[in-house]
């Protein structure tokens, strides 16, 4: 403080910016747990509404010294996500039995969740090594509070952080739990993302015995059946989806794709015509156009109005 003139927003910023410079340096820790104990209302007030990253990184430890370390998890996770070739997790307070023995597995999941947030990749060798105190973080809490929801998807993050062996062993403890819809979804994913569409699928198929009400479910194993060349059972996966949800709107889309990949129908392209711009995700109504156009004898002027939806 009197190296900040005696302001106490300059004195945290001050901190703030140590702790961002050095994520594992216990020092600036120090210093915030003495204004803390110190300053506790005014701190409080200091970080409410504060938006930079290094505000939401000092946060996340007057968060621990709260004992809100759901708080500080979730905190911590933005910040990763922001930034995450930076060892945020090397904070001692990240490590902590404390922080560990306390802090819920839902809240670590949707922590870990955070760090995909801003689409940065995860599996580079140097990230990974930073990440290093998250992965030892996960089989401390599943160890402790195994719940399979929240294992599934600490799973998806191991995943995204290259460890696919690691993401299935954690599927297989949740299993170990109760096997839960969600877990089969995320080795679906990890199949596919290793390239063995025959697991994927499999995967894709014991998700929907365990909730076969989940229209989702119709339309992942569908797509993944037309990207097998399997059109005529993604037709029938899409029909199944649509007794369980028939308004919605990327189901009919790619039912009408598929049946036109199939058939060559021109009344299914002109449905998906219709479809097109409904659709929210523009990668994937490209891709539903480009199956649909391939189908046998469309005429070439409905062809071209399809796929002029693919330069919007």
């Amino acid at each position: 403080m009197a190296h900040c003139g005696g302001s106490l927003a300059a004195a945290v910023d001050y901190v703030a910016g140590a702790i961002a410079s050095a994520p594992g340096d216990p020092e600036p820790y120090a210093v915030l747990a003495e204004l803390w104990e110190e300053r506790r209302a005014d701190l409080a007030g200091l970080f409410r509404g504060a938006g930079s990253l290094r505000m939401a990184l000092a946060q996340s430890y007057v968060s621990f010294l709260e004992n809100d370390m759901d708080g500080a998890v979730m905190a911590i996770g933005a910040v990763t996500g922001a930034r995450p070739a930076v060892a945020w997790a090397s904070a001692p307070w990240f490590s902590d039995a404390r922080f560990l023995g306390t802090v819920t597995a839902s809240a670590l999941a949707e922590a870990a969740m955070r760090t995909m947030d801003y689409g940065h990749a995860l599996d580079t060798p140097g990230t990974r090594e930073g990440l290093r105190p998250w992965f030892a973080a996960i089989d401390a809490v599943c160890a402790r509070e195994p719940e399979p929801e929240a294992m599934a998807k600490m799973a998806i993050f191991l995943r995204a952080c290259g460890l696919a062996d690691a993401s299935f062993g954690l599927c297989d403890r949740a299993d170990s739990i109760e096997p839960v819809m969600l877990t089969e979804v995320v080795r679906a994913g990890t199949w596919r993302m290793l390239g063995d569409l025959g697991q994927a699928a499999a995967a894709f198929e014991r998700a929907l015995a365990l909730d076969p009400a989940n229209w989702s479910l119709y339309l992942d194993l569908a797509d993944l059946r037309a990207e097998q060349g399997d059109f005529t059972t993604a037709v029938q996966l899409i029909s199944q989806g649509l007794e369980r949800e028939p308004a919605e709107v990327t189901l009919r889309a790619a039912g009408a794709a598929y049946r036109a990949r199939t058939t060559g129908s021109p009344d299914d392209l002109r449905e998906l015509i219709g479809l097109a711009p409904h659709l929210p995700n523009a990668s994937y109504r490209n891709l539903l156009i480009e199956h649909a156009c391939s189908g046998p004898a469309l005429p070439a002027g409905l062809i071209a109005e399809a796929r002029r939806f693919q330069d919007t």
